[in-house]
C-alpha cells in the first residue's frame, strides 16, 4: 500500500520488530502499511467515530490482516490496557486533543517507548506539555504534502533539555538539525500571531493590550531564532 507523505513519513519514526498503536486510524493506512513492510510485529488500530471504525474493518479484512491488526472502537488510549504496547502513533488532530488523550490515562502512557505525533496545531502547547511531563523531545522532521507543511513529533521517556516555551513551540529538534522547510515553517508563525494582532488592534480592553504585547514580545523572538539559522 502507497501512503500519503504524510504519514510515509510517520512509519519512518516507528522502530522495526515493535507493537504499536494507532490512535484515530480513520481507514487503518497506517497499520496496514506497517504490517505489510514488516516494521510491526502487531498494530492496534482505535477509532472514537463508528462510520471510521467500519472503513477501517474494510480496509484490513480486504488486505486479509485481521490477524496482525486489532481494530476497536473507543476514546482515545481507553481501549488499551497497560503495557500492551510499546509505540503510540496520533495524528491527524490537533495538538491539544493529542494533549488531553494522553493525560487522560497515564497508567497506560507509563508502559509506552515511543510517541510519535502529528499535531496538526497547538504543536507548542504538546510540545510544552511533553516536557512537563516526563517526555523528551527525541527527534522532529518536517514533511510537505498536498502544499501543507505537517511537522512530526518524536517522544521518549527523559528529561527534555529544552525549556523556553518559544523554542518549544518552533521545535527544538527542528530548529539544531535544519530541513529544507523550516524557513517556511517558521514564517507561518509569524504569519499567525500578525493575524492575531490585527485582530486583537481592534479591541480595547486592557486585556487585549496586554495579549497583544504578550504577542508582539513572542513574534520578535521567532524573528531573533530565523535569523541565527
Amino acid at each position: 500500500m502507497d501512503l500519503p507523505k504524510r504519514l510515509a513519513a510517520l512509519a519512518a519514526f516507528i522502530p522495526h520488530g515493535s507493537i504499536a498503536a494507532d490512535i484515530g486510524t480513520d481507514h487503518a493506512y497506517l497499520p496496514i502499511f506497517l504490517i505489510e513492510k514488516e516494521i510491526c510485529l502487531f498494530v492496534i488500530a482505535t477509532d472514537l467515530r463508528e462510520g471510521p471504525y467500519q472503513s477501517a474493518a474494510h480496509k484490513i479484512k480486504e488486505h486479509a490482516l485481521e490477524a496482525r491488526i486489532g481494530l476497536r472502537l473507543g476514546d482515545g488510549l481507553k481501549t488499551l490496557q497497560p503495557g500492551e504496547v510499546e509505540i503510540l502513533v496520533l495524528a491527524g488532530m490537533g495538538g491539544n486533543t493529542i494533549r488531553g488523550i494522553l493525560a487522560e490515562s497515564p497508567q497506560t502512557l507509563a508502559g509506552i517507548n515511543r510517541l510519535v505525533l502529528q499535531p496538526l496545531t497547538d504543536a507548542g502547547d504538546l510540545g510544552v506539555w511533553l516536557a512537563a511531563n516526563g517526555w523528551k523531545i527525541a527527534d522532529e522532521e518536517l514533511v510537505e504534502d498536498d502544499g501543507r507543511i505537517y511537522v512530526i513529533i518524536a517522544a521518549e521517556p527523559g528529561c527534555e533539555v529544552t525549556s523556553d516555551p518559544v523554542l518549544l513551540e518552533l521545535g527544538p529538534r527542528l530548529l539544531e538539525k535544519g530541513s529544507p522547510l523550516l524557513e517556511r515553517h517558521l514564517d507561518s508563525f509569524t504569519v499567525k500571531y500578525e493575524r492575531v494582532l490585527a485582530g486583537l488592534a481592534l479591541a480595547q480592553s486592557t486585556a487585549a493590550r496586554e495579549k497583544a504585547m504578550e504577542i508582539e514580545i513572542k513574534v520578535a523572538r521567532i524573528r531573533e531564532v530565523a535569523a541565527c539559522l
